[in-house]
């Protein structure tokens, strides 16, 4: 991914993490709350097999979309 798009992304990875302080349910493993922001760059990881900055361009919009759907079920 390019920089331009690597800095959009990961701005908006930070927005859908804010909207989603306190959303997440309680986990075992996160005693003291779990970190929304970690949560969302790791959906991405593993839904695209790849960091964010990793992916490639042509898949932006399929990425937004992803986070976009993360915020309305929150897990």
């Amino acid at each position: 991914m390019n920089k331009e798009n690597a800095s959009k992304l990961w701005k908006i990875i930070q927005d859908a993490g804010d909207y989603l302080v306190g959303q997440l349910p309680d986990h075992p493993n996160h005693p003291k709350g779990r970190n929304p922001y970690a949560h969302v760059a790791i959906c991405v990881k593993s839904k695209f097999n790849a960091s964010y900055k990793d992916i490639p361009d042509d898949q932006l919009d399929d990425v937004i979309k992803y986070i976009e759907f993360l915020k309305e079920n929150p897990s």
